[in-house]
């Protein structure tokens, strides 16, 4: 249970309470990337949004979405993305091409599939000495995450998070303060509001 401003209409924040909180937190608390650096979101469904809203909040000047679904790119621009990468378009690794597009790599990757493929990837494009990579997704349990020692040697990070690195009871509070502020937009992730008795 969270205490949060008496304010806040409930029927916008309790979309807070699971992905767009993890998502939101990931860019936030763990990529934590610079203002003006180059963050890629793998996976644009409600949690990769929710990176990417975290991501220009945080003021990264380049967001590049990656998705196998080209029609979530659009609508993913109302939540910052900038460029986006359908892997299926391209020869070469996703890895690769997201290497060449920056100049070396990402500053921050976000990966919010749970394919362990898209993890790998998302490790493998960040840039040398400073990039960050960051899983959100869950995957299957018999995944095995697997890469080249290297990428670890040349100073690239590995992150996981839960839930973005929030405690509930204390900092859903602050992210219903985002909200009120006008600084995180609810809104942008409810498509629909129907009834009870409309939802099946």
């Amino acid at each position: 249970v969270a205490k949060i401003n008496p304010q806040a209409p409930l029927d916008k924040v309790c979309v807070l309470s699971c992905g767009i909180s993890t998502g939101l937190g990931a860019s936030i608390n763990v990529a934590k990337p610079p203002k003006g650096s180059t963050v890629a979101i793998f996976g644009l469904g409600a949690v990769g949004l929710a990176a990417a809203e975290g991501a220009r909040i945080a003021g990264a000047s380049r967001i590049i979405g990656v998705d196998l679904n080209p029609s979530r790119f659009e609508e993913a621009r109302k939540f910052g993305c900038t460029e986006f990468v359908n892997p299926k378009d391209h020869t070469k690794p996703v890895q690769e091409v997201l290497a060449e597009m920056t100049n070396g790599g990402v500053d921050r990757s976000v990966e919010c599939t749970g394919n362990i493929n898209a993890m790998i990837q998302a490790f493998e494009c960040v840039h040398d000495g400073w990039g960050v990579a960051v899983l959100v997704g869950v995957p299957h349990k018999d995944a095995e995450f697997k890469t080249h020692p290297m990428n670890f040697l040349n100073e690239r990070t590995l992150k996981g998070t839960f839930f973005g690195n929030y405690k509930p009871r204390t900092d859903l509070p602050n992210v219903v303060e985002l909200y009120m502020k006008k600084e995180l937009e609810v809104e942008k992730f409810i498509t629909h509001s129907v009834p009870f008795a409309e939802i099946n």
